[in-house]
């Protein structure tokens, strides 16, 4: 379900592709990872990682405890490649749509006190906010509302 939301915002969050940009110069590009890693999405990560790394398992109750540690560790060492080359896209991307002057500028708020608290306590937010919701189905959702409306190729129209 959080995976599901997380994937819909990441395919539909995506803006008009400017023109081809030059490389962002090194300091830029640093800045957008350092401020990537700052992120929402960087910040979740790691709850959806044990969630499903949990849930992964569960599946395998028969498995000994040697083996139950040895999964563990494989989905922390895949977790950790997909989190750096997640946040490195996402800092390119900055990089790239944001000045220098913009991404320091961000990162000093990200650094401050009042952002570190929201970065503590955002996994539980949205793991609140997720579970209050209940199962979210944008698919099936638009269907509804389409087919309720009166919208063709409908199986009830």
């Amino acid at each position: 379900m959080l995976v599901a939301a997380l994937a819909l915002m990441l395919q539909t969050a995506t803006a008009p592709a400017p023109a081809p940009a030059p490389s962002p110069a090194p300091e830029a590009a640093r800045l957008g990872r350092e401020l990537a890693a700052t992120g929402p999405l960087a910040t979740v990560l790691p709850m959806i990682a044990e969630k499903e790394t949990g849930e992964m398992l569960a599946d395998h109750s028969d498995w000994s405890e040697a083996d139950r540690a040895a999964f563990r560790a494989t989905a922390r060492r895949v977790y950790a490649d997909g989190r750096d080359r997640l946040i490195a896209a996402i800092g390119a991307g900055y990089a790239k749509r944001l000045s220098v002057a913009d991404l320091k500028t961000l990162l000093a708020a990200a650094r401050s006190k009042a952002a570190g608290r929201r970065r503590a306590v955002e996994p539980m937010v949205i793991a609140e906010a997720m579970q209050s919701l209940g199962q979210l189905d944008f698919k099936g959702d638009v269907r509804k509302a389409w087919c309720a409306a009166g919208g063709r190729d409908c199986p009830l129209n």
